[in-house]
């Protein structure tokens, strides 16, 4: 028979969400994991906020959101709010009623400062990470080191001369003039965006366009795929190889212990190499033999952990490449370095969540091994 709609409105509704999120979705999961990361930062938000005064919107409400944002791909925070006043799995994962209504998008902007000085994404990250660790996610010895470039909000018409006339503008419009770079020479010692001073005109290899960007370094942990350190810098033509001592120097400080570093061939330096090794930590780089001597030899390709690491080190760029699409992380939202990390960590924190969920679910779908005589 064919169904038609009740034409009577009803005008009362009891609504569980808690019934309406299905029990096997993995959203459960995360918001538990989630909720525990949040709940070992407790002390940092009393410290974040004055006794009195009117109650804030609460700063773990914000960093769920700020996952939620990452998780499905919204495209700014104010498309976020909107979609919070209908959303019931937002707001089941916010912890949030029907009655209690939407808050403004410009609580992120007055509540982001707050975040930077106490440096709450990387402590909220580094929660996250111990979670894995303690749940024997985590892998002691063995990671991977890579570097990708995240687009600056800033156009390349910002580019302009720190000293000196600006460029010529081939129209009239006021607005947003057409601009004639021909046969200008453009660097970093001359010129400077006037929309984010922070961004640095970079291109990633020869042939390539150059764009104001920012650099994303990773470190990885190889057996699982899950990240142990994220940072972000200025782009520069060293930036990846500065990054390495100071992840490994943040991995031992996590109380990992670091015994082979896999990379590719942009890693394949002396000084490089030799602050790996310093650290007592194996250098599986890729040889880059390219017109030159590699300072990688016989002593570490001959064992077969060398090209095992080479094979999984590929992995990172599926970390880089869900926080590019998924995480809406190819260009930054943000303008300086400061607030772009924190994105940066919120996105690699959510993608963190991603795959221990995904272990999880793997392990309790587990059969179980069956007893021999």
């Amino acid at each position: 028979m064919r169904g038609r709609k009740d034409p009577e409105v009803t005008m009362l509704a009891f609504i569980d969400l808690e019934a309406r999120v299905p029990a096997e979705h993995p959203l459960r999961t995360m918001k538990g994991l989630a909720d525990r990361a949040l709940a070992a930062l407790s002390p940092e938000f009393d410290r974040m906020y004055a006794d009195g005064g009117r109650p804030s919107i609460p700063p773990e409400r914000l960093l769920k959101s700020s996952l939620l944002i990452a998780l499905y791909s919204v495209r700014s925070e104010r498309a976020f709010c909107e979609q919070l006043d209908y959303n019931l799995l937002f707001r089941w994962f916010l912890g949030m009623n029907l009655m209690e209504s939407s808050f403004d998008p410009t609580v992120f902007t007055k509540n982001r400062e707050r975040l930077l000085q106490h440096r709450v994404g990387q402590a909220l990250f580094d929660e996250v990470v111990a979670e894995a660790h303690e749940r024997g996610l985590l892998s002691d010895e063995h990671f991977t080191v890579d570097g990708t470039l995240i687009e600056a909000a800033a156009s390349l018409k910002s580019f302009k001369r720190r000293d000196g006339d600006p460029p010529s503008t081939t129209d009239e419009d006021p607005g947003n003039s057409s601009v004639d770079f021909h046969g200008e020479k453009r660097g970093n010692a001359t010129h400077q965006s006037t929309t984010d001073v922070e961004a640095r005109l970079f291109r990633k290899g020869k042939g390539k366009e150059a764009k104001l960007v920012f650099m994303a370094h990773a470190l990885m942990e190889n057996r699982e795929g899950i990240l142990v350190d994220f940072q972000m810098s200025q782009a520069t033509g060293t930036a990846e190889r500065d990054a390495v001592p100071v992840l490994l120097d943040q991995a031992r400080e996590r109380r990992f212990h670091p015994k082979t570093v896999a990379g590719d061939k942009n890693y394949d330096t002396r000084d490089c190499v030799a602050a790996m090794r310093q650290r007592g930590v194996t250098p599986h780089v890729a040889q880059n033999t390219r017109g030159r001597s590699s300072a990688i030899d016989g002593r570490t390709t001959r064992h077969p952990g060398y090209p095992l690491s080479q094979r999984i080190r590929k992995r990172v760029e599926e970390i880089f490449g869900w926080m590019k699409t998924v995480g809406g992380f190819r260009r930054t939202r943000y303008h300086g370095l400061d607030r772009t990390g924190l994105a940066g960590y919120l996105v690699a924190t959510a993608y963190n969540l991603v795959r221990m969920v995904k272990l999880l679910l793997d392990e309790a779908t587990e059969p179980p091994i069956a007893q021999t005589a």
